[in-house]
């Protein structure tokens, strides 16, 4: 492994981490309505647990109601009672083929509950950019004791992957800063 190897592999670790905050902030429901909150639903589909969006058409019908048409007309009763009892606390209601899920209004209880989570969330993430950045100049030292590079270079790559670091740790304040803003919208 050279220096150029470390840092790219780093760089690539770091930007999974920010993808993987922004999928677990897009899951903390805010006011507003968006399809991707039912992504994690299963269906019982003829026995196979199947994603939500196999067996039925998602859609915004305004800026708070999700409209959930299923494929098959039957499926509408088992679709309404997965997301009854999934952990989103939404309450859907059929309305012919559609089943309409309408998004509750945040109290400003729930509203500091889901930000104390977002915080949470981000911390996690930057705790796993330092953890890289920490495996990295680990990976460093190794060469650098292996005489593959001269103290300089080893110094040198270090300070860059310290720019990296705060970098990623900056876009995660950012990506943390726009969830809060969303959830304190009214």
């Amino acid at each position: 492994m050279d220096i150029a190897t470390i840092k790219k592999t780093t760089e690539q670790k770091m930007q999974k981490s920010i993808e993987a905050l922004k999928a677990d902030l897009s899951k903390v429901r805010t006011g507003r309505a968006h399809t991707g909150l039912l992504d994690h639903i299963m269906i019982d589909y003829y026995g196979n647990p199947t994603p939500l969006n196999q067996v039925a058409n998602l859609t915004l019908i305004d800026a708070r109601t999700i409209g959930v048409a299923p494929w098959e007309k039957k499926m509408a009763p088992a679709i309404e009672k997965a997301i009854r009892d999934s952990d989103l606390g939404l309450n859907p209601a059929s309305q012919g083929d559609v089943v309409r899920v309408p998004m509750p209004a945040l109290t400003e209880e729930r509203r500091k509950e889901l930000i104390k989570v977002v915080r949470h969330e981000a911390e996690n993430a930057r705790v796993a950019v330092r953890n890289l950045r920490r495996d990295a100049i680990h990976h460093l030292k190794e060469l650098l004791k292996a005489r593959t590079v001269s103290e300089d270079q080893e110094r040198r790559a270090q300070d860059e992957i310290q720019k990296l670091t705060d970098r990623y740790v900056a876009d995660i304040d950012k990506v943390l800063q726009q969830k809060e803003a969303d959830l304190m919208a009214v």
